[in-house]
């Protein structure tokens, strides 16, 4: 190892050097910019796949699945006797 590897003097004149560099080319920026950055072009990408994958509004329930009727009920009647019970007011006797 010489002496100007040791030296004040000569890690000066590298960080004289280092400051004259363009902002782009010091790693310290990529690193902070990187994280946001990702952040930005994953959330255009998520906005990009809802808007273009919407599902269609369906007017009623094609699927045949959980509100089928058999014999006159239908299958989804306990769940929205439950739902309306719960958004009646209370009755007084």
């Amino acid at each position: 190892m010489s002496a100007s590897e040791v030296s004040p003097v000569a890690s000066t004149a590298a960080q004289a050097q280092d400051a004259q560099k363009p902002w782009w080319r010091h790693p310290m920026v990529w690193l902070v910019i990187s994280g946001p950055l990702s952040v930005v072009i994953a959330s255009v990408i998520s906005a990009v796949v809802a808007v273009r994958g919407a599902d269609p509004v369906l007017l009623r329930d094609e699927s045949g699945g959980a509100s089928e009727v058999h014999d006159g009920v239908d299958s989804m009647t306990p769940a929205l006797a439950a739902r309306n019970h719960a958004a009646t007011p209370k009755q007084e006797p």
